[in-house]
């Protein structure tokens, strides 16, 4: 039997986030997509938090960066 993780709804509702992006990306809805990412990485940054992986808090705090700046710039 594995043990799940607390507030694995959290990553799981994250993760439908994302794909959710991806599939606007695909059909190039701009800027739609972009917020998609930014809700599914912030999503993912959270669960990375409560369950202290750093790098899962890194990775995703980096990438809703890189989004946010993108909706500046573009």
């Amino acid at each position: 039997m594995t043990v799940r993780k607390p507030h694995q709804w959290l990553a799981w509702l994250g993760t439908a986030g994302l794909l959710i992006a991806a599939t606007l990306a695909a059909f190039n809805f701009y800027p739609f997509y972009i917020f998609a990412f930014i809700i599914g990485n912030s999503l993912w940054a959270i669960a990375g938090w409560l369950w202290k992986e750093q790098s899962l808090v890194v990775l995703n705090v980096v990438i809703t960066l890189i989004y946010v700046i993108g909706l500046f710039f573009k």
